[in-house]
């Protein structure tokens, strides 16, 4: 990934959507509270901060990649943000798995915030979806033809944030206006900086592939257990990807609300620390990569807790082929798309007749 020119800035005003006051999720939230805060805090050491937190973000140039061949940048109000957690191997993240060489999109979301910046919504992506992939670029600009019937992970795989920005865009018909990539390591030391969240579970959960062992009742998980309940699968629900995903999100519900709590206006080291750990453990695009940008994301994002995100996961059935991959239910996932293009609310009849991974209820 390239680090794109810091000079570029969110074009922009007032209602447009690439005025960035969003909802960004978990992590991209904590990233633009703590620098909004720190901000007010700064006082002499303003200066030290900024340089600081601007050294630590890289950002990756989605437009520059992408081109104009996109949808239409639609201005109403409303913005949309893929964020991605890549399964790399490589560096810290080898304690997860072998280091093959390559990495794919282990957890993938796409966050609609609606016009106004008051409710939000959030349309997770199985990684094993099957979708035909659209050629594109990979990330030393070498052509990547275009695959039917590809797992939707293999889009970062192949071609990197660009071509797993553009398969989102294909398959949904809506142009992303931002990207965001978590991974594992800089997700668990971020846990760990806020001091945990705390979790209930309906039922004992044991993972030897993540290896989290809880016992119903409520728990304080550590960046590592966390890590471990978002990456858990073979032993909740049916052992798909889809139970994986109803976990990811009762974590993420639970997260939104421990970062609402953290007094982070209170403890300027605290906040520093938070924010040091935070710009590190992302991979913006270029127009969130550095603190002025992020400031400006979190302007609207104060207004916001859990219970104004609804999370739903694409409607998808097994596939008949292969019962170990999953493939979109057409006329339901295109309801979901056509809800978020138009700033409407996801209607229950678009979720109504999908798989669900039957890990529901275990984590709350």
């Amino acid at each position: 990934m390239t680090e794109h020119n810091r000079g570029t800035r969110i074009r922009g005003s007032g209602g447009r959507r690439r005025k960035p006051p969003p909802k960004g999720r978990r992590v991209v939230a904590v990233v633009a509270w703590s620098v909004a805060a720190l901000v007010v805090l700064g006082g002499g050491g303003l200066g030290y901060v900024y340089v600081k937190l601007d050294g630590n973000i890289k950002g990756v140039d989605i437009n520059a990649q992408l081109g104009k061949d996109r949808p239409d940048d639609v201005d109403n109000g409303s913005m949309d943000i893929l964020v991605l957690g890549s399964d790399s191997r490589s560096g810290a993240n080898g304690a997860y798995g072998k280091d093959e060489g390559g990495a794919r999109s282990d957890t993938a979301m796409v966050v609609h915030v609606y016009e106004g910046h008051k409710k939000a919504a959030v349309v997770s992506i199985p990684r094993d979806t099957l979708v035909d992939r659209p050629a594109c670029a990979d990330t030393r600009g070498d052509a990547v033809p275009g695959e039917h019937r590809a797992m939707f992970n293999t889009a970062y795989e192949v071609g990197g944030p660009a071509c797993a920005v553009k398969t989102v865009e294909s398959m949904s018909g809506i142009r992303m206006d931002h990207y965001v990539e978590v991974d594992f390591t800089g997700f668990k030391k971020l846990i760990d900086r806020l001091g945990g969240v705390e979790i209930t579970t309906t039922r004992a959960i044991k993972d030897t592939k993540s290896h989290l062992d809880l016992a119903p009742g409520t728990h304080t998980l550590d960046g590592e257990q966390s890590l471990g309940l978002v990456r858990t699968r073979k032993s909740v629900g049916d052992g798909s990807d889809l139970g994986r995903i109803q976990l990811q999100q009762a974590f993420m519900k639970a997260f939104i609300d421990q970062v609402k709590s953290v007094g982070v206006f209170s403890n300027p080291k605290k906040l520093f620390d938070l924010a040091d750990t935070a710009t590190k453990a992302i991979t913006p695009d270029s127009e969130l990569d550095s603190v002025n940008e992020l400031m400006g994301f979190a302007k609207g994002l104060s207004g916001l807790g859990a219970d104004d995100v609804h999370m739903i996961t694409l409607p998808v059935e097994y596939d008949p082929l292969d019962p170990n991959r999953v493939v979109p239910l057409e006329a339901q996932s295109q309801q979901v798309w056509k809800a978020l293009k138009a700033d409407l609310p996801i209607p229950a009849s678009a979720t109504k007749d999908g798989a669900t991974g039957k890990a529901d209820g275990l984590v709350r």
